[in-house]
Order: structure tokens, then sequence, then C-alpha cells
């Protein structure tokens, strides 16, 4: 198993009545809500809880691209990613990762993407994703019916930047450039790995069992739920015949909260997850899905955008949260067995662990982590024996790191 603590880095100061008076978290949202000088803080706590989870045995830490929104402040997770990988050691970066369409030209991805893995000494996880309706189309003014077909040519001159070794001239539909040669070039060869993100769509099975790439299905509607979504992979994966049905061929990001107690777990935790639900997710429908963002194939598999589902989280509870699987919370033995069940029923080798949620403060972060990492982390590692030298889809550092800028020894402590 591979498992990445993954910061959203979402804005914590919304108001109590923000539901009720702004139509949207993303997008449209009133930017006098932002305050830069708490930002400063929040993006260094932030940053101070993936350098800590780094130092608690996870396999990665992870950041993502969102734009115009309060759900995740990360416009650049290369920003993000440059400063981790001189502040941490041997843990993999993973960046879920940069929305490849919206880059002109999207060399510049495989620019950056190799810095980062020279940076860190081979230790990037690249991530394509083709970005939400709300980024892609309302913020970054993309064409809905042209985005996928403009993300394959970018994803295609990416992987040819890295791997052709002379320069050579690109003359795709939306992209053309006379000479590509990138300096530098990344480590791992003959490219990082790649995860893709999916929230539902068909094509991006094919996508990936083409390329050998990790499928990662990202939702906050719970593994429950997620069962026919993925059954549908798997049964691709099949058809296809891929070779194998490793479970590293797939991922899943889940919402975990640990504490001593299931009791405890809900004192702790439950004000923190209803503003992330009840606040971070208040997307307006019109956004979430733009006419021709989602193709024929996916509209006729009943795949439904997870930031504006038909019923919305307006009114959850946290019952429903936690017994439908949106939400994984209570003693380290009862997260156990929730992710035990989840890993098994869908067949996923990458867990994207959401530790913190929504206005959590730093402290309670801290030690939902460091419960995770201590006393049910260890105990999910061997669930795929068969597949435990499955080395294709994870980072492959080289043997001598550069030292950088090492956490502070304090960081281990709460």
């Amino acid at each position: 198993m591979k498992f990445t603590w993954f910061n959203l880095m979402p804005w914590p100061y919304l108001p109590e009545d923000f539901r009720e008076k702004h139509r949207s978290v993303w997008v449209d949202i009133d930017s006098s809500l932002f305050d830069p000088a708490k930002a400063h803080e929040v993006y260094n706590t932030y940053l101070d809880l993936l350098e800590y989870a780094s130092t608690l045995g996870f396999d990665g830490i992870g950041v993502n691209e969102h734009h115009q929104n309060a759900y995740g402040l990360m416009p650049s997770p290369n920003l993000i990613a440059a400063s981790l990988a001189r502040r941490t050691k041997d843990v993999g970066l993973v960046v879920l990762g940069n929305s490849i369409a919206l880059y002109n030209p999207p060399v510049r991805v495989a620019e950056e993407f190799a810095m980062l893995d020279c940076i860190s000494g081979g230790r990037l996880v690249a991530g394509f994703p083709v970005g939400t309706s709300m980024d892609t189309n309302f913020c970054y003014g993309q064409i809905p019916a042209l985005t996928r077909e403009k993300y394959a040519e970018a994803h295609d001159l990416i992987i040819k930047a890295w791997t052709e070794k002379k320069p050579f001239a690109f003359d795709g539909r939306y992209t053309k450039l006379r000479h590509v040669n990138i300096w530098p070039r990344p480590v791992q060869q003959p490219h990082p790995p790649v995860h893709i993100p999916g929230g539902g769509s068909v094509e991006t099975y094919d996508f990936c069992i083409d390329n050998t790439y990790s499928y990662s299905y990202l939702s906050f509607s719970g593994y429950i739920r997620a069962k026919a979504l993925m059954d549908g992979y798997w049964k691709r994966v099949a058809e296809r015949g891929a070779g194998d049905d490793s479970p590293y061929r797939a991922g899943f990001a889940q919402t975990i909260c640990v504490a001593e107690t299931d009791a405890e777990a809900r004192k702790l935790y439950e004000k923190h997850i209803l503003y992330f639900y009840n606040r971070c997710l208040h997307v307006f429908a019109g956004f979430a899905d733009a006419p021709g963002y989602r193709t024929i194939k996916t509209i006729q598999s009943g795949a439904l955008s997870q930031y504006a589902p038909p019923r919305g989280y307006a009114n959850v509870t946290w019952e429903e949260l936690t017994e439908g699987g949106h939400v994984i919370a209570g003693s380290p033995e009862t997260v156990r067995q929730r992710m035990e069940d989840l890993i098994k029923t869908l067949r996923v080798g990458n867990i994207f662990c959401l530790m913190h949620v929504g206005d959590m403060p730093k402290e309670k972060c801290m030690h939902s982590t460091r419960l995770f990492a201590e006393r049910v982390m260890p105990k999910l590692r061997g669930l795929y024996p068969e597949w435990e030298d499955d080395s294709r889809f994870w980072c492959h550092p080289i043997a001598q790191v550069a030292p950088g800028s090492l956490p502070k020894e304090a960081m281990a402590a709460e």
C-alpha cells in the first residue's frame, strides 16, 4: 500500500452564513472574504503540516491545482512542491496535479515537473488532471467541448518532451512549436510515474490503461458509493487485456479523522467536517458541469459531479457522512476496519489521505495524523503482498539525495 498525506489547503475563515449569502465557493466568490495577512499564516501552517506528515512514514505528501476558490488555495501546486522538495528528504512529492489543458504552451509543465524531479532527486509523482469545469471552463475560459482534445494534445507534447533526447518540432492543433528541447530533464527515466485524477469520466479509464498510468478517483461522496464506478474501471481493465490487475493501477481519496475513541473523534472533528461539507463544497450547480464538459459516454454512465450532487451538502450530518463512508472517523481500530473495507472493496493500492479538513486547527490535525501513522497505517501495509514489488506507479529516487533544508526536529513532536 502507498499512503499519501494530501492537503487541499481550504480557506478556514468562511463566515457561518456563507452558504446563505454567497452562491458559490468557486469562480465568483467575493474576494473581500480573503485576507492576505491571514493567508500568510494559513499557507505556512499548511506547509508545516505537510512537512510534519513527511516525518511519520507516509509514502507521499500531496498537493493539487485549483483556481478562484476558497476550497483549495493552490493555483500553483508546483510552488508548494518546490518548497517541500527542499524541506523533506525521502518522501514522494505527489503533485496531483497540473491541469495541463490550461498551460500555453504545455511544455511549461514538462519543464517545471522536470525541475521538481531534479530538485527532489527523483521523488516526483506527476498528475495530469483534466481539471474541474469550474477551473478549466469558467476560471480559465477553455471551451468545454474542446477541453479533452486540448488535454490529449498537451499530454502527448509533455511526454515527448520528457522522452525525446533531441530537439523536435511540434505541430499540434492548439500548440505549434518550432523548437522543443527542455532543460532540465527529469531524473526518472523514461519519465516520472503518472497518476490521473478522475471524477467519473469513462474515457479516462482507457487513457490510463493505454499509458500504464494509475487511475485515481477523487471523491467526497465516500467509498461505498464509489464501488460502482471502480467496478466499472476494473471491468474495463479486464476487457482491454491490460495484462494484470495490480491494485496500484488505482487510487482513492478518503477523508480520515482518528482519535482515541469513536466518541472523541466526533467531539474533536465534527464541526470541522461540517464546515468543509457545508461551506467548502458549496458550489453553484451552474459552474459544476459546463455544457460539453462531460462526454456523452460519461453522462450515459450516470457519473455526476462530486462538487454539486443533486441533493447537495447543505444539511448533511455527522451520522450521514460517517455511516455513508464519506468520512472515515473514530478510534484507530474503527478507522482500520473501515479503511481495510475501503481498500478491498475498491481494490486500490494508493490512498490519498485527507487528514486536514475545513477549518481544522493545526494541533488537531497533527493528533489525527500521528494516530493514523502509528496505529492504523502499519496494519494496512500488507494487504496486497503479491503486488508489493510492483514499482511501475511510484517514484524512484536516486541513491544519494542532496540534504537540502530538512524539517526541524521539533516538527516531529506535538
